[in-house]
């Protein structure tokens, strides 16, 4: 096209049947562009549908240990974060101090890193374990598989 003067401009594209869009409203002169307006709203809503639906959309997966989880409660709950973590879910894991149990502070810290240990090859710590109020917690985020 070339640069014309906005009002020349403006009748070409009116002779094409088209719409004048002010691309550069800054620059000197300003840079316009003659396009139907209405199909590039239609394309760029297109594209960014298509962005959007490439997103990864990240789940949080919770679960929930108490201070004095016992090997066969504890062994349940890992095999469920081992298939939260391969299913691409990132994990939450907490130990929930109930009344005087928050005394088991160690015990607590101490069930999540034998969790983490236990699913090393799944996922990685994001969060090491941090007391907050009465819940410990600890970010597991699945590994990439190779």
């Amino acid at each position: 096209m070339g640069v014309y003067p906005t009002k020349e401009a403006l009748t070409i594209a009116e002779d094409l049947g088209l719409d004048l869009v002010e691309i550069s409203p800054d620059a000197k002169p300003p840079v316009v562009k003659a396009m139907d307006y209405k199909k590039f709203l239609y394309e760029q809503k297109k594209r960014e549908k298509a962005m959007k639906a490439k997103a990864s959309k990240v789940v949080v997966k919770e679960i929930r240990f108490g201070p004095n989880t016992d090997d066969h409660d504890y062994e349940f709950k890992k095999r469920n974060a081992e298939k939260f973590l391969k299913d691409g879910a990132k994990l939450k894991a907490f130990v929930f101090f109930k009344g005087r149990s928050i005394v088991f502070k160690d015990k607590g810290e101490i069930l999540l890193l034998r969790l983490a240990q236990d699913l090393e090859e799944l996922g990685k710590v994001e969060q090491m374990p941090k007391l907050e109020g009465k819940r410990m917690t600890m970010f597991l985020s699945p590994r990439k598989a190779k």
